[in-house]
């Protein structure tokens, strides 16, 4: 097979938690330009709907769902409605997720709980559908968990710890289903993140942004292109014997 037949993604059906904005959007550019069918996801209509617009004027084929994945009794629907329109999955991607700033001794109960179940529950209980419905029964598949470089370890000064703790959870997250359904040849993998300005994450910078750059040995956060070679890359055949591995994508800064 030749290179450009293992990155060629014409055709196949991904879908993208989270795919309304920020680095969920730019994943979703990418393999929209590979020619993959974008099913995408999101709280908020509006924000989908200018996705969507976006996308679709990029040459992509565009199916948006609207919900909010903490409230799990709505993922089977959620996912059938994908299945409906496609017929199959061939990529998730598991962005979708939340953060909570407070120091550990005072954290919120509830702000726990809505991390926990936003970054880690529901990756858990989307990925168990694509793959109970649609994956094994094809004995094909691609899942691509988006992690954290903040999972690999503790964050001096910023009081993040639960979602610290989520995106700690996903990268192990990866390697177990990794483990499991290796033998449905479901290949699953994590990316890792580091600072990239988002809605979440640009108050964050706005405080400690120059201190991060000056720690990363490429001397920058991360930018609007960063992810999307990534993605493709697992997404496609080119990464068929690669599974459970995370990949950091934060300039240097985890090895610095």
């Amino acid at each position: 097979m030749s290179v450009k037949a293992l990155f060629d993604l014409t055709g196949k059906v991904a879908l993208i938690t989270g795919g309304s904005r920020g680095l969920g959007l730019q994943m979703a550019e990418a393999l929209g330009e590979m020619g993959v069918k974008l099913a995408i996801t999101a709280r908020k209509p509006n924000q989908l709907d200018q996705a969507a617009a976006h996308l679709r004027g990029l040459g992509a084929e565009v199916l948006t769902v609207e919900g909010d994945l903490s409230r799990f009794e709505t993922i089977p629907a959620m996912v059938g409605r994908v299945l409906e329109r496609f017929g199959d999955i061939d990529i998730l991607v598991n962005n979708a997720g939340a953060t909570w700033g407070a120091p550990a001794e005072d954290y919120p109960t509830e702000a726990w709980h809505k991390v926990m179940n936003l970054n880690i529950n529901a990756m858990f209980f989307v990925s168990q559908q694509v793959g109970k419905r649609s994956m094994i029964p094809r004995r094909s598949g691609k899942i691509i968990n988006i992690a954290s470089v903040a999972g690999l370890s503790g964050s001096i000064g910023i009081p993040t710890i639960a979602y610290n703790t989520s995106k700690g959870a996903a990268v192990n997250f990866t390697r177990a289903l990794a483990t499991e359904w290796g033998r449905h040849n479901i290949n699953v993998n994590a990316i890792c993140p580091g600072f990239f300005p988002s809605t979440m994450s640009q108050g964050l910078l706005d405080k400690i942004g120059q201190a991060v750059i000056a720690k990363t040995p490429l001397g920058r956060i991360g930018g609007d292109e960063d992810l999307k070679g990534a993605v493709v890359f697992l997404a496609s055949e080119a990464s068929r014997h690669v599974t459970g591995q995370y990949l950091a994508v934060d300039g240097g800064a985890c090895v610095a």
